[in-house]
Order: C-alpha cells, then sequence, then structure tokens
C-alpha cells in the first residue's frame, strides 16, 4: 500500500515540476514514506533523517533548498514526536491526507517551522486523486487500493490508529483506476487493503459490492490476465470469495491469509475472531475449491504470556497447513495498542531463539515447495531485465522470482516457462521453443 501511496504522491508533484530521481543528494525534495507496524521501521525513520539532514545542511550551504518530509503512518502516530527529535522536517502528514500535498508544499515553503497535517479529514482521499493513473505508468503489474482501514483492533496492531476505520471505495472508481492500468500495459493487477476480504463499495448499479463482485469485474476488463488481493482477514473469507477462486481463472492461485499464531489462548489474547482449528477449516475449504492454491501468511512469536505450549501449537498448525512462503517477526510492543500494558512480556532472548526456529520451518517448507515446481510448466510474467546477459527475471502465478534466458521483447508479456529447478528464494526456468 505504501508503494501505491508514493506513486500516488509523484503524481500530486508532477505538475508542481517535481520529477523522480534515484539519488537524495539530488532532490529538491525528499519524503520517507513510513511505516508503523513495528518498531525497528519506525526507528530506521529517525535514522534515515539524520542522514538526509546532512544532505540538507550542505544544499542550504550551497544557497539552496531541500524540502524533507515524513508520510504515512510513523507520521501519523509520532508527529509531534517528529517535530521534537528532527526539528529539520519541514513537512509531515499521515496516510489520508496526502491528496493535500500541492497545498501543503506551499504552505512549508512559507512556514518557519514544520507543517503538520495528520488530522482524519471528513472527505475521502480517493475523491480528491483522479481515477485515471499518470501516463507513463506503464509497469506490467499495478497496484490498485480498493479499502483502507481496519475496525478489528487486534491487540498488536496499530493500523486502525494511523489509518482510521474501514473504507471501501466505490467500485467505479476502482474500476477506472484498473482501466487505466490495464491500457498503460498493465498485465497483473493487485487489489489493496488492510482488510481487503471485508471490501464493502458501492457498485455502479448503486448495490453494496463484496470483494468477490470486484474481482469479476476486473476480470472482465480488457489487458488483465491476473488479479491477487491483500491483505486478507481470516474470518472475513466469505462462501462467495472462496468460490471464486474456483471459477474466475484470472484470480492466481496464490493467497496471503494471515494467521499470527497457532495457539488459541494467543489468538484470544490477540483479538482475532479466529482460532487455530478455524484457520485450518479454512484452508481445507480454500484447496477443495482450488486444488493447486498454494498459502502464505504472517506469524508473530513472543506475544505477550506466549508459552513454551503456545509456541508448540504455531508450530504444529505449520506443519499442519504448509505454507509456499510466511513473514514472521518477534513481537514488537506498539506504543498505544493494548498489548503494548499486558504482562508477562516475553524476553527478547527467549523471541529470538522461537523466531530462528519458525523461520527455520517455514523456509524449509518454501524451499520444499519451490522444488516440486521443477518440472512444471507455468506462466510467468515478465518484469524485469536479469543480471545475466539475456536473461529476465519475472514471477510465476505463486509470487516466485523465476530467472530465464528470453529477450527482451518479453518484457512486461506472459510466456509459458518451464521450471527446470527449484530455489530457497527463486526459481530456475527455461523459454518453450517457439
Amino acid at each position: 500500500m505504501n508503494v501505491y501511496d508514493s506513486a500516488r504522491m509523484a503524481e500530486l508533484l508532477a505538475p508542481l515540476g517535481y520529477c523522480p530521481t534515484e539519488d537524495a543528494a539530488d532532490a529538491d525534495f525528499v519524503i520517507l514514506n513510513t511505516c508503523h507496524i513495528r518498531e525497528k521501521a519506525a526507528e530506521k525513520v529517525y535514522s534515515d533523517l539524520g542522514r538526509l539532514n546532512e544532505i540538507k545542511r550542505a544544499r542550504a550551504a550551497e544557497d539552496k533548498r531541500l524540502t524533507l518530509a515524513v508520510a504515512g503512518c510513523v507520521a501519523q502516530a509520532e508527529g509531534a514526536e517528529i517535530r521534537a527529535r528532527a526539528p529539520y522536517v519541514d513537512l509531515i502528514f499521515g496516510p489520508q491526507t496526502y491528496h493535500r500535498l500541492p497545498e501543503l508544499v506551499a504552505r512549508a515553503a512559507r512556514a518557519s517551522g514544520a507543517v503538520l497535517e495528520t488530522d482524519f479529514p471528513a472527505e475521502s482521499k480517493f475523491d480528491h486523486l483522479p481515477d485515471t493513473r499518470a501516463p507513463g505508468t506503464g509497469a506490467a503489474a499495478g497496484f490498485v487500493t480498493v479499502q483502507e482501514g481496519c475496525d478489528k483492533f487486534c491487540t498488536f496492531c496499530v493500523v486502525p490508529y494511523t489509518r482510521g476505520a474501514e473504507y471501501s471505495r466505490p467500485a467505479r472508481q476502482a474500476l477506472a483506476e484498473v482501466r487505466s492500468l490495464a491500457f498503460q500495459g498493465a498485465r497483473e493487477i493487485t487489489l489493496l487493503g488492510q482488510n481487503v476480504n471485508n471490501y464493502q463499495g458501492e457498485g455502479p448499479d448503486g448495490k453494496i459490492w463484496t470483494l468477490s463482485r470486484l474481482i469479476r469485474a476486473v476480470a472482465d476488463i480488457p489487458g488483465v490476465a491476473r488479479i491477487r488481493y491483500v491483505t486478507s482477514y481470516p474470518a472475513d473469507m466469505s462462501d462467495e470469495l472462496i468460490a471464486a477462486h474456483r471459477d474466475v481463472p484470472a484470480l492466481m492461485p496464490y493467497l496471503h491469509l494471515p494467521v499470527q499464531s497457532g495457539s488459541d489462548r494467543v489468538l484470544a489474547a490477540m483479538n482475532r475472531r479466529h482460532g487455530a482449528d478455524d484457520f485450518r477449516r479454512l484452508t481445507e475449504r480454500l484447496r477443495a475449491a482450488r486444488p493447486d492454491l498454494a498459502l502464505a501468511s504472517d506469524f508473530i512469536v513472543g506475544f505477550p504470556g506466549e508459552s513454551d505450549a503456545d509456541f508448540a501449537a504455531t508450530l504444529a498448525l505449520v506443519r499442519d497447513v504448509g505454507f509456499a512462503q510466511a513473514y514472521s517477526f518477534k513481537y514488537s510492543a506498539r506504543p498505544g495498542t493494548p498489548a503494548s500494558a499486558l504482562p508477562d512480556q516475553v524476553p527478547d532472548a527467549v523471541k529470538a531463539e522461537r523466531l530462528a526456529v519458525l523461520q527455520d520451518l517455514l523456509d524449509t517448507q518454501q524451499r520444499a515447495f519451490n522444488e516440486r515446481c521443477a518440472g512444471r510448466t507455468l506462466p510467468v510474467l515478465f518484469e524485469r531485465e536479469g543480471k545475466r546477459a539475456g536473461q529476465l527475471v519475472g514471477r510465476s502465478p505463486y509470487m516466485q522470482a523465476v530467472h530465464a534466458l528470453a529477450p527482451k521483447s518479453l518484457l512486461g508479456a506472459i510466456a509459458e516457462i518451464r521450471i527446470v529447478a527449484g530455489h530457497a528464494n527463486s526459481l530456475a526456468g527455461e523459454r518453450l521453443a517457439a
């Protein structure tokens, strides 16, 4: 979602004369678009700001201005702290206010201190962003935010406080943006949301559309060959959405479905609305609908009060379900969340030990899944050139990176590739004879 938001910010700045640069030393305006989900990500913002301030001072010595901004969820949650710890920042704004960026830039140019804009506006930012994407997007894969915010209030999570209440864009807006991306060459569309499978946007017919209904409409748009969606909440996986995995060929057989823990006691403390066996049954239903479906997930280890038995239950769930990919983290207390005040905080050394054990199991499953792909022929969407001469890199339906010798004319196209080897994090393939 931050990739999407960053692209929209660049579009808003283009009429002011800005264009992207790869080197901060060349920039007139630097925006750090931030994530607050873990402490490490938030602290990295301050170290990056210190580095950027050195560039800002050097530019000032040459009578040149560098405007420095912090956007996103760290800005939303820690605006006052950013002002205190990094008073040289010119502009601080949250993820729901970036549609005001041209106005904020003008205010920052006149202000003597940081401009802070972190109130939740009454209007939706999407009502102030164009439905069509800026010309030149041209990527083979595109992101479209269709839902934002979350009403679940998991005890470890800051999203309800930084992104606000759940909001679903009208289907008309989302579909117009998809058409724009497809017209520019996007073959794959990922529908984004913090709780995307609870999408409930107004349809062109005036009725409330579900995510399943939206997916079926996206699949009808010329040029769209692949559809994905992230991130999902297990308790909101409806029968209708499961059926879409069976019925819509363009919907990729890869689903990211965060479970967080395999312990019912820990899940209850997290305020998750599912148990471990609920998750097991859900994955069985999904695989019954789409037998070639691969699953990804998220796991938190060391949640307050997590015992050895709780952690063992997580390992048991991983073994029972089997994952093609997963993200796993040590619990990170976020300020203002209920879990941060819970007793029995797990020592960091214990969290680190458990994380290593879990990641070893998940890495073994991922490598085994990749190795099982050897000998298969998979459709690969090529997105960039590889490091070797004549090599392209693309993605399989299962989100694996695939390396193959192929002509540059296949960039942005989907080609049938025979997989010759599966590695820990990628696949090696060869192009079928024409």
